[in-house]
């Protein structure tokens, strides 16, 4: 049988048209269908481009080539939360698609083609859910568009399935041989677009590996370590240990004279830590000899206008700042002083303390760019590679750092090792780009492991107190919460201290909320549910001292305090649901055997948290020797994000936040000193051992709200839940991490 194509070429030339105009008026020459935001004639020949459909408001698009291949691409960076196979997922269930047919592809970054290309605060599965969907719904209407007319049957009869367009009679015509056809439909107004009833759904809801998965145990590149440019020299870059400290002079002829070093310079920067810090620049032919001469380097440093941020002082004076007044008295309800003058009341005061924590990637910081100069009156251009949370922004700090125009800056973005918040600033970017325009040629520049510790953008450490009241009854009558936080030029850094809106603020009537903050020179920044991750083990684990106190059950208590099912700020799928909330609780309470009896030693842990539009609850059993060695046999988390993409890489994302935040409260801490970071590698920062990690359930809620991410809202809960289990097993009160300051080993 010859083909549709053919049919309908032989066809058009009975009426004159010649099988080159065919081609050029349906696009088959350009390979298929392709449906796109804003695409730019640049991406074919000029006679071979069709008048490209689609929507300004995609932002990724489509191909169909004629033998079936359906090419979707993916536009926001993966850094390991699955959103390059979530969101295609997304666009092959609408459409009809066989997920065998499919081939996910990264896409260039360009904002006028793909629309915003970011990733961070677990938002982009909500922020894509309903535009990926019609993305593939319109491809679905275009197909059955084109099938209606090749087939002369009405469109209603018809349907898209398994890569094809199939009749009630069982003529079917595939995607492919669809494609050219449907490429000159009209596309379809988007406010008529049906989607499909979940309960349809084939891929959606389907655990779904990876679709990096092989490359990533095979070793085929897909990092930004990986990167290999014609021509590429190393490079690697020494900042002032005294974070914001300038170069004044080195020993550069030695380091120039070492095995494999080709070029060593200072570089002056401009002061901001987010760009380009003063430094020494190490450029030579592997990256070997870089690290090897980058231990040779003496550095005189201007520490004039440095960091001289202590921690030790930080701690001193932290009493002090809890016993103020406070700067920002961020909410008070009702009346709490009646709570704590009633002598009938108990009331109980406890002080929590948490440090600065690094996101230790495990892909250490790198970029490779090359700047080439212009000329004979063309100007210069870059074009980097980089594992970047923020891609699109790195062409806008090159413009106003290296004055290279926006449109002569190409940014390929790659696959990141980890990130957690640590890749949303360029500063890797800028001294790669800096060391490249210095040495003419292209320069792949890493970090070291000291170099990811000493210049993080940490989670800002605090100090919180806390006082409450629970009356005769055991209910909870008062609330009233200190913490000292972090500013820096006058303003809170990110993630330090908490809001308003926060649990339980929102649903108790007689709460106070207060904050003090600390000036510091260390750059803070997003880590994993900022301000949420430190919140969540001072909320959680205070409302289970009170329990104790009240001589109340925990999950009780706990679900007292939640209330009558309700939304705060109404119908927002941003918003605390009581109901949600209550539910993950009692399903996680549930499925961990919440009340079971236990042998000495052995104790339940529970602990709730609401953080980026997810309702999360996990209950940690635990077992505490009396030398405190902890044993950690499981963790059961109950989680509310809406429907469920790809169960198999939620549940992914919600083991490695437990894992992430046990690591974390076991015995990681940043400290500094004159400014100075003191944790230089892992043997003075541990991450968690595979033997001490424990078994992990998670129970998924699949509601009919909207979805909400998973990469972040899993961590929180873990250090209270951790923390109440040591109480119960032990009798010990947590309340500083990590808690191997408190002699607690695993």
């Amino acid at each position: 049988m010859s083909t549709l194509i053919e049919e309908v070429t032989r066809a058009v030339k009975q009426q004159g048209l010649s099988r080159r105009n065919f081609l050029k008026l349906t696009g088959v020459a350009g390979g298929g269908m392709v449906l796109a935001a804003t695409l730019p004639s640049a991406a074919f020949g000029a006679d071979d481009l069709p008048t490209l459909v689609g929507s300004a408001e995609l932002n990724a698009f489509v191909q169909i080539a004629s033998d079936g291949t359906i090419t979707i691409y993916s536009a926001n960076p993966e850094m390991g939360q699955g959103i390059k196979t979530a969101l295609p997922m997304m666009i092959a269930e609408e459409m009809g698609a066989n997920w065998d047919d499919v081939v996910v592809e990264q896409s260039p970054i360009d904002t006028a083609r793909f629309g915003y290309q970011w990733t961070g605060g677990s938002a982009v599965v909500s922020s894509n859910y309903e535009r990926m969907r019609k993305l593939g719904a319109s491809a679905r209407e275009m197909l059955i568009g084109a099938a209606s007319e090749a087939m002369e049957l009405p469109r209603e009869e018809l349907r898209a399935a398994n890569s094809e367009v199939v009749h009630g009679s069982g003529k079917k015509l595939s995607f492919g041989d669809l494609a050219a056809l449907a490429v000159r439909q009209p596309v379809p107004d988007e406010s008529k677009l049906q989607l499909r009833d979940p309960s349809e759904f084939t891929i959606i809801g389907k655990s779904i590996s990876g679709v990096d998965n092989l490359q990533i145990v095979t070793g085929d590149a897909l990092y930004g370590m990986d990167v290999k440019v014609p021509g590429m020299v190393f490079g690697a870059y020494q900042k002032c240990p005294a974070i914001g400290g300038k170069a004044v002079s080195a020993n550069l002829a030695v380091i120039k004279a070492m095995p494999g070093v080709l070029d060593a310079f200072i570089v002056e920067g401009n002061g901001r830590v987010d760009q380009l810090l003063s430094g020494v620049a190490i450029v030579g032919t592997s990256t070997w000899a870089v690290f090897n001469a980058k231990g040779r380097l003496e550095v005189k440093w201007d520490e004039s206008g440095a960091s001289k941020d202590s921690w030790t002082e930080m701690v001193a004076n932290a009493d002090r700042f809890l016993q103020g007044p406070g700067k920002t008295q961020v909410v008070n309800n009702g009346d709490i002083a009646s709570g704590f003058s009633n002598s009938s009341n108990k009331i109980i005061e406890s002080r929590y303390e948490y440090p600065f924590v690094s996101h230790l990637c495990l892909e250490p910081m790198n970029c490779t760019a090359s700047f080439v100069k212009g000329t004979g009156g063309e100007a210069d251009s870059v074009e980097v590679w980089a594992p970047t949370q923020g891609p699109m922004g790195i062409a806008p700090t090159l413009e106003s750092l290296f004055g290279v125009a926006k449109d002569r800056v190409v940014t390929n973005q790659t696959r990141m090792g980890g990130s957690f918040g640590r890749r949303t600033s360029a500063e890797y970017v800028c001294e790669a780009v800096a060391m490249s325009r210095h040495v003419g040629k292209p320069v792949k520049l890493t970090w070291t492991r000291q170099d990811d510790l000493h210049h993080d953008y940490f989670r800002a450490g605090g100090f919180q107190s806390v006082r409450g009241a629970v009356d005769e009854k055991g209910r909870l009558v008062a609330w009233d919460q200190h913490a000292v936080g972090m500013e820096a030029n006058g303003r809170p850094v990110f993630g330090s201290g908490f809001r308003q809106t926060e649990f339980p603020f929102l649903n108790l009537k007689n709460a106070r909320g207060t904050l003090s903050l600390m000036e510091i020179d260390t750059p803070c920044g997003a880590w994993r549910a900022p301000g949420a991750n430190t919140h969540a083990f001072v909320v959680q684990s205070f409302i289970h001292e009170l329990a104790h106190l009240a001589g109340r059950d925990h999950l009780e208590f706990l679900l007292e305090i939640m209330g009558e099912p309700r939304w705060f700020k109404e119908g927002s799928a941003g918003a605390l649901n009581t109901g949600r909330a209550a539910g993950t609780i009692r399903l996680a309470a549930e499925k961990a055997g919440w009340g079971k009896t236990l042998p000495e030693g052995r104790g339940l842990g529970l602990a709730f948290h609401f953080s980026h539009a997810a309702h999360v609850a996990e209950v940690a059993e635990v077992s505490v020797d009396a030398n405190r060695k902890l044993t950690v046999h499981k963790v059961t988390a109950a989680v509310d994000v809406g429907p469920i993409m790809n169960p198999s890489g939620a549940e992914n994302q919600v083991q490695g936040a437990i894992i992430d935040g046990l690591s974390t409260m076991l015995g990681q801490k940043i400290t500094m000193e004159q400014g100075r970071i003191q944790q230089d590698n892992l043997d003075e920062y541990p991450v968690l051992r595979f033997p001490a990690s424990p078994d992990v359930a998670v129970h998924f809620i699949e509601s009919d709200f909207s979805p909400t991410g998973l990469g972040e809202p899993g961590l929180p809960p873990l250090a209270p839940a951790i923390g109440n289990a040591i109480f119960a097993a032990s009798g010990y009160r947590v309340r500083t991490m990590p808690i191997s300051d408190e002699g607690f080993t695993v």
